[in-house]
C-alpha cells in the first residue's frame, strides 16, 4: 500500500462557475424555504466552502441575495418568452400560460421574495425592472415596437393586477388555471385596446 487514496483530482473552478454554483444553490433552496430562511452559512455548507470564501465572489449578503433574486426573476422572464411565428392573439396567450404556471409551481418562492410584507429597497427595484420587462414581452408578442406612453402605463398596471390574481388563485384553488389564463388574457386584451384609442 501506498498511503494514498484513489480519489480523483480536485477540479478548480474558475470564479464565474463558483459565482454561478453559489447562486444555484440559492435559488434550490427557494424552492424548499421561504427567501427570509436562505443563509449564507447553509450555502456556504452545500458548497463546500466557508463563508469567508463565500464573500470573495459577493462583497456582502445583499449582493449574494440580489444575485439570487435576480436570477430569479431571470428564470420568470425566461419562461415567458412568447412563441416564435405564431398569431399574436396565440403568443399573447402562451405568454400569460407561461406566468401562470410559474406562479403555480414557484409561488411560494415568489410571495417570500416579491411579496412579503417588508421589502428592501433593492428587491422593489429588481421587481419594477421585471414588471417593466414582462410589460415589454406583451408589447412583442402583440407585435408593438413604440407603445404610447398611457398603452406602458395601463400594461405595467395590468401586470400588477395579474400578479395579485395569480397568487391569490394559486393560494386558493387547486385547479382552473386555464379560466385563470383566459381570464387574465381577456382582460389585458380589453386594457390594450382602451388603452389605445
Amino acid at each position: 500500500m501506498t498511503g494514498t487514496t484513489d480519489r480523483p483530482p480536485r477540479v478548480r473552478r474558475t470564479a464565474e462557475d463558483r459565482r454561478r454554483q453559489l447562486i444555484g444553490i440559492g435559488l434550490e433552496m427557494l424552492t424548499t424555504m421561504a427567501f427570509h430562511q436562505v443563509t449564507v452559512d447553509e450555502v456556504a455548507r452545500r458548497a463546500g466552502i466557508s463563508r469567508s470564501l463565500l464573500f470573495h465572489y459577493f462583497p456582502t449578503k445583499r449582493d449574494y441575495y440580489a444575485a439570487v433574486v435576480r436570477a430569479a426573476a431571470r428564470r420568470l422572464l425566461r419562461a415567458t418568452v412568447p412563441l416564435e411565428g405564431a398569431e399574436p392573439a396565440d403568443r399573447l396567450r402562451a405568454t400569460v400560460d407561461a406566468y401562470v404556471a410559474f406562479i403555480r409551481r414557484r409561488r411560494e418562492a415568489y410571495v417570500s421574495v416579491f411579496r412579503a410584507p417588508r421589502q428592501d429597497e433593492w428587491i422593489l427595484e429588481i421587481h419594477e425592472e421585471t414588471q417593466n420587462a414582462l410589460s415589454h414581452k406583451v408589447f412583442e408578442a402583440l407585435g408593438i415596437d413604440s407603445p404610447e406612453e398611457t398603452l406602458v402605463l395601463a400594461v405595467r398596471a395590468w401586470w400588477a393586477f395579474a400578479e395579485h390574481l395569480c397568487v391569490d388563485w394559486t393560494a386558493r384553488r387547486d385547479g382552473g388555471d386555464e379560466e385563470l389564463a383566459a381570464m387574465l388574457v381577456d382582460t389585458l386584451t380589453d386594457v390594450v385596446r382602451r388603452a389605445a384609442v
